[in-house]
């Protein structure tokens, strides 16, 4: 989780929201990275764990990272959870819980809709208090 905070004050430094993601194989090698990314890039798809996943899918050739596990500094929102889940991933540890956009329990748990064909373990809390900080620090800059 200290790596992907190092990505979260890139994307801050530049302006983004301050999330950063990695996300490690099934042996716990390191093959994605992400920072938050909409501005710069113009694409509201950007987001920390999204770029993480998509640098996992190219560095494996395949868009199934089964075994994988993704690390966020924040709660993911339902876009970024649900590409975990379509992923394969075996899990999602995030630092801070996002109350307005969390799809990992804060606002919903989209995890636990039934139906789905693919289970993916959630854990929150990992550094919760640096992660937190570090959105909050953002944000009371801006106003």
């Amino acid at each position: 989780m200290a790596e992907a905070l190092k990505e979260a004050a890139l994307a801050g430094l530049q302006g983004e929201v301050p999330a950063g993601a990695l996300l490690l194989d099934s042996e716990g090698r390191l093959i994605g990275r992400g920072r938050n990314r909409v501005v710069a890039l113009s694409d509201p798809t950007a987001h920390a764990e999204i770029l993480a996943l998509r640098a996992g899918a190219a560095e494996l050739g395949n868009y199934r990272l089964s075994g994988s596990v993704l690390y966020s500094t924040l709660e993911p929102c339902a876009m970024c959870l649900m590409a975990a889940v379509h992923a394969r991933l075996a899990a999602v540890i995030f630092g801070a819980a996002e109350p307005r956009w969390g799809a990992a329990g804060s606002l919903i748990n989209l995890a636990e809709l039934p139906g789905l064909n693919h289970k993916i373990q959630l854990r929150g809390g990992l550094m919760a208090g640096e992660c937190g900080r570090l959105i909050s620090d953002f944000f009371k800059k801006k106003r």
